[in-house]
């Protein structure tokens, strides 16, 4: 199916927007969540007769999410790009408002210590996209993901006298506080799992999880001089 206008724009904005991003938040991470998410809508569709998934507040939701993300804000008013981007386009009001709110409710932050997004109900839109951005956050791709990030905050690669935080608040999260990139897995990483909103999400996070979980082990055998 040929790509929208709206859609062709939203991925030139999404290539200027996050061009200076390292490469854990690049454009070719949201092109993978876009693709995800189309995929894992695809699959929730199968066999609906009701509540269909609307594919363009999808695909727009998933390549605009990370766009004046807290962690690469260098202005407050690119807060509001995606926003000024859905005006200029044309969207109605209606479209416009679901993909903000999904935008908005999505990150992992929103969701620590039983916050709203796991207990509340949730449109199949939004499952489709927050499930497509942590399974990128996750498997061979998450992991490479978030060595990444952490290499380019100078962040320590491992430290087995800092523990991960168990009891990790939202504040601690969004500021990063004494955390070694190698803790990231079981502060989050190891969470998406069963995070996960839809069925295609649950299916898929399986595996990638279980190779997480293989990685930490081997990593830690050779930390120690095991392996």
């Amino acid at each position: 199916m040929a790509k929208s206008e709206t859609v062709r724009n939203a991925e030139r904005l999404v290539e200027v927007m996050m061009k200076g991003n390292d490469a854990s938040h690049d454009a070719a991470h949201a092109f993978r969540v876009r693709d995800l998410a189309l995929s894992l809508a695809h699959e929730e569709a199968l066999g609906l007769s009701s509540s269909p998934i609307s594919l363009e507040i999808v695909e727009l939701a998933a390549l605009l999410h990370d766009i004046g993300d807290y962690k690469y804000l260098k202005n407050p008013s690119e807060e509001k790009i995606v926003e000024d981007f859905l005006v200029k386009e044309g969207l109605d009001i209606d479209k416009s408002s679901k993909i903000l709110d999904i935008i908005k409710q999505m990150g992992f932050k929103e969701e620590i210590n039983g916050a709203s997004n796991g207990s509340q109900s949730h449109t199949l839109e939004f499952g489709v996209v927050q499930d497509a951005d942590r399974l990128d956050a996750i498997g061979a791709i998450g992991i490479a993901r978030c060595f990444t990030f952490g290499g380019s905050r100078n962040r320590v690669l491992h430290d087995p006298n800092i523990h991960p935080r168990l009891d990790l608040s939202k504040h601690q999260y969004m500021n990063k506080d004494e955390q070694t990139t190698v803790n990231h897995f079981h502060e989050k990483l190891l969470k998406l799992k069963d995070l996960m909103k839809t069925k295609a999400g649950k299916r898929r996070a399986e595996k990638r999880h279980k190779f997480m979980e293989e990685f930490l082990t081997e990593f830690y055998e050779e930390w120690t001089g095991k392996a």
